[in-house]
């Protein structure tokens, strides 16, 4: 996929919000072309998909978990035959935050201790849930990296192009990858079987997720330890059909306890790899790494 179809295709769409890392909390958003026009509709009162969210009927030992964090699996689970239960978000684009040009993104500051005269600018009340999904992004873009971490916050597309050249270098060849949905279905969460899995060789990635904001933010970040790409195909139970995006960090040791992979997998930072599936909104950049025969097939 080349980078400037995918991104245009962002742009027009509104890629939908989700919160890095923790992926439970999003907004719903709509913004106008501008500030004057303010948000509309901000974030839903429901702020964890589970109570009015449609899903199949999965049985699982994590029954006690928001099945939106319901994206982890290890290294030796990705494997064709697999079936397990996968949490894939499915928002309007329509009620999504829009990307900003960069001029009108960097005329309002973007920083934790200014957030009560941001939210004067939105209209929001200190005590709002769209009040405190500002401050958990903010809180989130503003702490310190993980060792060997490289992490940015883009606020437009300018902004996440440039932190993207400058890790993987200003080149011709960057890619972009996205999950893709083959078919159309208001399910969200439910049992995937893998049918298909390809390495996407590559040397440095550098993962873009979306943020809750009143316009589209994306945390972007790169790690220094061993990682590895994989396009997975899914089948559902419904017959669902996804073109899914997996990232394998192979090294946790310097992941914090409290991170939610380890709760889910029930593992220790350290012990094994922690994989995780893409959302449709969330973007991989690359720039592939020469391969003489072919792209792996698992």
């Amino acid at each position: 996929m080349v980078v400037g179809f995918v991104l245009q295709n962002i742009v027009e769409d509104s890629a939908e919000c989700m919160q890095a890392e923790t992926w439970c909390c999003r907004a719903r958003e709509l913004v106008g072309s501008g500030t004057e026009n303010k948000i509309m509709e901000a974030i839903s009162d429901e702020n964890h998909e589970t109570v009015h969210t449609e899903h199949a009927h999965v049985h699982t030992h994590m029954d006690h978990l928001d099945p939106s964090v319901m994206v982890f699996l290890t290294f030796k689970d990705l494997k064709v035959g697999k079936t397990m239960a996968v949490y894939f978000p499915k928002r309007d684009p329509a009620t999504s935050p829009k990307l900003w040009p960069r001029e009108e993104a960097e005329s309002l500051p973007f920083s934790l201790n200014q957030l009560p005269n941001l939210l004067k600018v939105f209209s929001f009340s200190p005590n709002s849930p769209q009040a405190k999904a500002m401050e958990d992004t903010l809180r989130e873009c503003e702490t310190k990296p993980i060792e060997g971490e490289v992490k940015f916050c883009a606020t437009s597309l300018e902004s996440m192009l440039d932190f993207a050249q400058t890790i993987l270098g200003f080149t011709h060849e960057l890619q972009v990858f996205t999950t893709s949905h083959q078919t159309k279905s208001s399910v969200t969460f439910q049992n995937y079987t893998l049918e298909k899995i390809v390495e996407i060789p590559a040397s440095k990635m550098v993962a873009c997720h979306n943020m809750p904001y009143p316009y589209a933010v994306f945390y972007c970040h790169s790690q220094e330890s061993e990682n590895k790409m994989y396009k997975v195909a899914l089948g559902g139970e419904n017959g669902d059909r996804v073109e899914a995006m997996v990232v394998c960090h192979m090294d946790t040791s310097h992941w914090g306890h409290s991170h939610v992979s380890f709760q889910v997998l029930k593992v220790q930072p350290g012990t094994t790899s922690v994989c995780h599936f893409f959302p449709a909104d969330n973007l991989i950049f690359v720039v592939p790494k020469p391969q003489h025969h072919g792209l792996a097939t698992m």
